[in-house]
């Protein structure tokens, strides 16, 4: 599974719904006391976006995967722990990003500046490719 490409369509359908601040926010478990009718209105509207988000999420997943977090009720923590298992850390993509700086050859007669950023731009903007 690739966490980065799942997550970046994932906020691709969450914005065409303009949900996608969803996944970003923690889920608010109660109201404070003596909150206004506004107020709960507001939070009723944001826990039933919270379901919608939360149901496209797991159905974005392998049924295995599903498994996993379904007993999770924040969209925040499903992600948080689906980054922990599936992301592939920084240190790993700078360390990737380094060695394939250092490996390349450049071609005679071309300008060492022009290889120099082709390269750091191809592993800064597209890691991993």
């Amino acid at each position: 599974m690739n966490y980065s490409d799942w997550l970046r369509r994932l906020r691709i359908v969450l914005d065409y719904e303009n949900q996608g601040h969803i996944i970003d926010e923690p889920l608010p478990r109660t109201l404070p006391a003596g909150s206004t009718f506004e107020k709960r209105i507001t939070f009723g509207r944001w826990r039933a976006y919270h379901r919608k988000v939360r149901s496209v999420v797991l159905a974005s997943m392998s049924k295995d995967i599903q498994k996993q977090y379904d007993r999770l009720d924040d969209v925040a923590s499903i992600l948080a722990r689906m980054k922990e298992v599936y992301a592939i850390p920084d240190r790993y993509t700078r360390y990737v990003a380094t060695k394939e700086f250092f490996r390349t050859k450049m071609a005679e007669g071309s300008s060492v500046q022009e290889h120099g950023v082709k390269m750091l731009l191809k592993e800064l903007v597209w890691p991993g490719t």
